[in-house]
């Protein structure tokens, strides 16, 4: 009985030991692993990956301040969740703002040679862009923003907000960015065939490459990405510099609305904003110059400053030419008004337009400079007007004549755009180019 115990009683304990054993390095395992998961965790927040390491200049404003949550400006969804943002503070930490790949200075660095001189491909008042190859040889523009005043980072925090979760054809794609230190990055895909400032008003011989379907086959394409701006997102974006040098140019000659620097978020809650002026001259609307007051139709009169621009391959201001030519609006008007419109077309196009087309498209930019707001149409309603030959046009054109009778010689040569404000402010003329 005893002996048959003995061994009885071993198993047991050899069995105990085995388990206490099995336990122990299944504890150990499952430390070790806790421990890598917290070790990779902290490193991906320091990495170039998904999640950034934001800059302590950025904060949130919490929702349970109502009162911070009235002076907030601009509202925007991050990370799936919405949030309400200062536009004048940026401080503190959040792990979610932003979208795309966040690169370090390094990667920015050895794509674009160490920002050599000779990958610049623009540059104005606010920033540098510079061509560069990333390490998966996708090609980009790199747009290095200069910290004037604090510039760099509240068009950082815009650029991000306008467009950071935005994908349209006919607007610039953001694939990235970078903010060390007070270093502020945004990295763009890149376009390869230049902008249409380039196209309409440099030297590309006695023959324009820009044929008239072309021309109007990039005013279709801008007022397309504009419309998604205005009416496809929530909050709404004004993009508040359009202007030729910000459409760019693929080799298909797609436009693409780029340059989102002065961009302002409206919420649908709101019928405008009022702001400080900015913008470029000879684009500006001018209830907005006057006033500050802004929305998306001061969007849809730069619009219709931009397709004269397109249509007769001039300057919105031009102090080259004589006195009742240097301003491109009221230039437009009297040429209508005097029923030149056929003196309209760039003389470098070869073909000229059918003259229906050209009517349509003359009316759509009488109706964009309309200087009752409200009249202006939407983009969505452009975008049809430029596609589709079966609106009338002919009564509208004569009612426009006679709204808008010609100007005498000297009321033109004196007059400028728009009259300065005290608050107007003028942004360089290329910012991208």
């Amino acid at each position: 009985m005893t002996e048959s115990a003995g061994p009885s009683v071993s198993l047991k304990l050899v069995v105990l030991v085995a388990i206490l054993v099995v336990s122990a390095l299944l504890i150990l395992l499952l430390i070790f692993f806790l421990c890598f998961r917290k070790t990779r965790n902290l490193a991906a927040k320091h990495s170039s990956g998904s999640i950034p390491l934001v800059s302590k200049e950025i904060t949130m404003v919490k929702a349970s301040d109502p009162k911070k949550m009235e002076e907030a400006e601009v509202k925007v969804e991050i990370g799936g969740a919405q949030h309400h943002q200062s536009s004048e503070l940026v401080s503190g930490e959040d792990p979610d703002i932003g979208w795309g790949r966040w690169y370090t200075i390094w990667e920015v660095e050895l794509a674009t040679h160490g920002f050599a001189e000779g990958n610049v491909i623009g540059e104005g008042g606010y920033a540098v862009v510079y061509r560069g190859i990333l390490h998966d040889a996708s090609v980009v523009a790199v747009k290095n923003l200069l910290n004037n005043k604090g510039q760099a980072e509240k068009e950082f925090k815009v650029e991000v907000e306008a467009i950071g979760k935005v994908r349209h054809k006919n607007l610039v794609r953001l694939v990235g960015y970078c903010a060390e230190g007070a270093r502020r990055m945004l990295v763009y895909e890149y376009v390869d065939n230049g902008n249409l400032e380039q196209w309409l008003h440099g030297d590309v011989g006695p023959v324009s490459p820009l044929t008239w379907d072309i021309r109007m086959r990039i005013a279709i394409g801008t007022a397309k990405g504009l419309a998604y701006l205005h009416e496809g997102l929530e909050p709404k974006v004004v993009h508040r510099d359009i202007k030729s040098s910000n459409i760019l140019l693929d080799k298909n000659w797609n436009a693409k609305v780029s340059d989102f620097g002065l961009a302002k978020l409206l919420g649908s809650e709101k019928s405008h904003v009022t702001t400080r002026v900015m913008g470029t001259f000879g684009y500006v609307a001018p209830e907005y110059a006057s006033s500050g007051m802004l929305n998306e139709r001061s969007d849809v009169y730069s619009f219709g400053v931009l397709l004269m621009e397109i249509i007769t391959g001039r300057s919105p201001i031009d102090y080259s030419r004589p006195p009742g030519e240097m301003n491109l609006v009221d230039w437009f008007k009297a040429m209508v008004a005097s029923r030149r419109s056929e003196e309209l077309v760039d003389p470098l196009i070869e073909i000229p337009p059918p003259p229906r087309s050209l009517k349509r498209v003359l009316l759509i930019c009488l109706r964009c400079i309309d200087m009752d707001v409200v009249k202006r149409p939407k983009m969505g309603q452009i975008i049809h007007m430029l596609e589709t030959d079966d609106f009338p046009f002919r009564s509208e054109l004569r009612s426009v004549r006679e709204k808008d009778p010609v100007p005498s010689h000297a009321d033109v040569s004196i007059k400028v755009p728009y009259p300065p404000t005290k608050h107007a402010e003028t942004v360089e003329k290329s910012r991208w180019r």
